[in-house]
């Protein structure tokens, strides 16, 4: 901090950082190298994205509503973008609603209803924050993250309207069934229907973490709206987009000159949505390759951990094909994470503790309570996710840094290698559950 800035930081934060006597890196003044592990929560701008970006905040900078010639080129711009995002989502364009991220994108799906919903456990905060405005049943998951689709049969009402599950978990990694889900939800349609029932029912999907690893064609799905971010896709920040199905009406959260078909008004943010189209290109055309890539780096670092601290817990399901492939989710018994992060970002290694959201907090996150992680393992899990800057060097650089922060904090705490693995023993009989640890 600069003299004279004042901290902003929560105290609990700024006392933690006070307190923690961390190991240097080796040398003196800065960390050797920088190591970036957070990619689940941000993701730098493609050169690609930002090339196509930068026209229109600079000469291409006209208001796409306005009436004259080179707006007009600029709105014609923001409708390719839309068209982009809707080919690569299958659907069509006056299907796909531009927002200013997958928060919005949320709010927006939930407020197409009004009855009771049905989410899981371990969804965003933003969706879970939606839920808590409508009457609502939230169904439980696995150890391992798993929602299981007969408990959401099982939660669905004669007047539910929206279920809400996301493809996949940003903090462990899981990755849910929403195709059996949508067949859960589209029997009780066809029952609805048979009874003469007239109640609506929609299947949404947060697809943020997903869309870079995963298809997400709405009709393989079978979901009626589904969220996308930008941000998530190494595009801006602060852009997203929701599909919405024809059966589907959505209410306007903003109220204004009515872009967006009148859903979202406020003016275009034309550089943002080019941008995400062209992000949102990018990731599926190098989706493969780079999906191959990071579970191999996955499991590479993920293996050198175990061979240097066997008692780790790796969390989230045990099949890597129900994983996202650049995500690992580990916890230290007995250790705090908390304490990590400060000695890790000190060598020069950023990673997380859980999501942004609640890393920012420095609680522990309502996903891992929401699995039933026993609390001495929650409060030492860290969230380590790859991108695609990361590489074989930058996995072995982070995987000697945390096990040398892990031993200073055994130290400091007077724990050995034996009485760990009987703890962790101890915790996995406590925790027990069908993939729950690996």
């Amino acid at each position: 901090m600069t003299p004279g800035e004042k901290d902003l930081r929560p105290e609990g934060e700024k006392d933690l950082r006070a307190a923690c006597g961390t190991p240097a890196a080796p040398g003196a003044g800065a960390p050797v190298r920088e190591v970036y592990l957070d990619y689940a929560a941000a993701t730098p701008v493609d050169p690609e994205v930002a090339a196509v970006m930068l026209p229109y905040l600079t000469e291409r900078f006209w208001n796409p509503s306005a009436p004259y010639a080179r707006a007009r080129e600029v709105r014609d711009d923001v409708e390719r973008a839309r068209g982009t995002v809707a080919r690569l989502i299958g659907a069509r364009p006056d299907n796909v609603v531009f927002t200013a991220g997958a928060t919005e994108a949320n709010n927006l799906a939930f407020a197409a209803v009004e009855g009771h919903v049905v989410v899981d456990a371990i969804e965003h905060e933003s969706v879970l924050a939606c839920a808590s405005t409508h009457a609502r049943r939230t169904v439980r998951v696995g150890a391992d993250g798993i929602v299981d689709p007969a408990a959401v049969a099982r939660a669905i009402r004669p007047d539910t309207e929206l279920v809400s599950v996301e493809l996949a978990n940003g903090e462990l990694g899981c990755v849910q069934p929403v195709r059996e889900i949508s067949r859960v939800v589209a029997a009780e349609r066809a029952r609805r229907l048979e009874a003469g029932e007239r109640t609506p029912l929609y299947l949404h999907t947060d697809a943020s973490q997903a869309a870079g690893a995963l298809s997400v064609n709405v009709s393989s799905l079978g979901v009626d709206l589904m969220t996308l971010s930008a941000a998530k896709l190494y595009g801006p920040k602060q852009v997203g987009a929701l599909y919405a199905s024809d059966d589907v009406r959505l209410r306007p959260l903003v109220y204004g000159g009515g872009q967006e078909g009148g859903v979202r008004s406020g003016t275009e943010n034309v550089a943002g949505v080019v941008g995400f189209a062209r992000a949102f290109e990018l990731a599926c055309e190098r989706r493969a390759d780079e999906v191959r890539r990071l579970a191999a780096l996955r499991e590479r670092l993920r293996r050198a951990l175990l061979a240097e601290l066997p008692w780790t817990v790796a969390s989230g399901p045990s099949n890597p094909k129900r994983c996202l492939p650049g995500l690992l989710s580990v916890a230290f018994a007995g250790i705090e994470a908390r304490r990590l992060v400060i000695a890790l970002e000190r060598m020069g290694v950023s990673v997380g503790t859980g999501s942004a959201c609640a890393a920012s907090r420095m609680r522990v996150s309502h996903v891992l309570d929401a699995i039933g992680m026993p609390r001495p393992l929650a409060e030492g899990s860290l969230r380590l996710t790859l991108g695609r800057p990361t590489t074989e060097a930058d996995v072995d650089f982070a995987a000697a840094a945390i096990v040398r922060c892990v031993r200073a904090e055994m130290a400091r705490l007077g724990l050995d290698d034996a009485g760990q693995g009987a703890r962790v023993r101890a915790l996995r009989a406590q925790w027990a559950g069908q993939g729950a640890v690996r």
